[in-house]
């Protein structure tokens, strides 16, 4: 951490230029005394990637920003505010600390937050910024949590992990056991020093995966933010042993769609089927990534289209948890009646359908945006079929 980027020169700098081309300050000969053009190009990068991600950080003054990388890496601050909303208590444990955007809304309904973080720029830079937040109750360690957690005799109410999701070789992995720390290895070790874990992982995880994996999980909250999947929340307690609760929640501007359900309640419902009527429905993201695809449909009394198509119809139209349109027709997959549509502009959509958006917009030329939607799908007859819908 070079403590002259605090300098009130360069902070004007970065206040003043953090959206120009990166490209251009990089090339230019030092501006400043001890800072070099690389660093202050990083302040850069991180502070634009802060601006609708984490607002809180990119507009308070004499904020260190690290490495892009981290940045990226992190919580928002949306998710990270819906995370703090479900758990309290006197102390919680952050072994996977990082830039620390988690902590700082867990220290809202804690007396006092341990974070862990084995990279020491990274902790003093953290460290640093909570200063600069006026956060009082949260205390840097920088070191690896499970070597502080394995000579620690302290108890925490809560431990809070966010394994890191890619191994040496820094290619993708889909196995909490191939992740950092290992948490399936690990778990004897959390519960000896507290009976409740908050685990994030990747929404690449597979659920059923993730409950092979684990022991004692309670609840599972899969997180969407503008109908995009950004985390799944695991919430395991010490020898619990029902099945766990699935909430699916879906942040949007001004509304939380939510919808909770079981695995096994999704087992036992079933599925009606039809063909499109008045409305079309599209779960969100949440519900989708969960796997709810016949107790969605059964709880709003929709119609399915196919088993796999996962796209539902009513004659009415209601609140529902996902996208709803009104379609104005249907017609059969060819390409003279696509053509028909005489439709230079929308919306485009594939559901169980065997050819990708792109390949159809530069099939039948057609650019993206406008006020129609088209559903590329397969009906209950296995017939594809072009659903043209305008928002409901």
């Amino acid at each position: 951490m070079n403590k002259k980027i605090l300098n009130t020169g360069i902070q004007s700098f970065i206040e003043k230029n953090w959206n120009t081309d990166i490209v251009s300050v990089l090339l230019k000969k030092p501006l400043f005394e001890g800072v070099s053009q690389k660093e202050l190009c990083e302040q850069l990068e991180a502070k634009k990637k802060c601006q609708h991600k984490l607002p809180k950080w990119f507009t308070t003054p004499l904020i260190y920003y690290p490495n892009k990388l981290h940045i990226e890496q992190t919580s928002s601050e949306v998710t990270a505010q819906y995370k703090a909303s479900l758990i309290r208590g006197k102390s919680l444990l952050d072994i996977t600390g990082g830039l620390g955007v988690d902590c700082f809304f867990f220290a809202k309904n804690f007396d006092r937050v341990k974070h862990c973080e084995w990279n020491e720029n990274l902790s003093q830079i953290t460290a640093h910024n909570y200063a600069v937040l006026d956060v009082k109750n949260i205390e840097c360690l920088t070191e690896n949590g499970i070597r502080y957690l394995q000579r620690s005799k302290e108890n925490f109410d809560w431990i809070f992990i966010d394994p890191s999701r890619r191994n040496e070789s820094r290619g993708k992995v889909f196995l909490l056991a191939d992740c950092l720390p290992n948490v399936p290895e690990n778990l004897e070790l959390f519960f000896e020093h507290t009976n409740k874990i908050i685990l994030k992982t990747s929404p690449l995880l597979d659920i059923k995966q993730g409950l092979n994996e684990l022991r004692f999980v309670k609840e599972i909250h899969v997180i969407a933010v503008q109908n995009e999947v950004k985390e799944i929340l695991w919430l395991l307690e010490n020898n619990h042993t029902l099945a766990p609760s699935i909430k699916t929640v879906n942040l949007k501007k001004n509304i939380k769609e939510v919808f909770d359900f079981t695995l096994a309640h999704e087992k036992t419902a079933s599925s009606q089927f039809d063909s499109p009527k008045t409305y079309l429905f599209e779960p969100n993201s949440a519900i989708l990534k969960a796997g709810a695809f016949k107790l969605i449909g059964s709880t709003y009394k929709l119609q399915k289209l196919h088993e796999h198509s996962h796209l539902y119809t009513s004659s009415l139209l209601i609140d529902f948890p996902g996208r709803c349109f009104l379609i104005e027709k249907v017609i059969n997959y060819n390409r003279k009646e696509i053509l028909k549509l005489a439709l230079g502009k929308a919306n485009i959509t594939t559901r169980n359908f065997p050819e990708t958006v792109g390949t159809i917009r530069k099939k039948f030329k057609i650019k993206d945006g406008g006020e129609y939607y088209l559903f590329f799908t397969t009906n209950v007859e296995n017939k594809r079929i072009v659903i043209v819908c305008k928002k409901a």
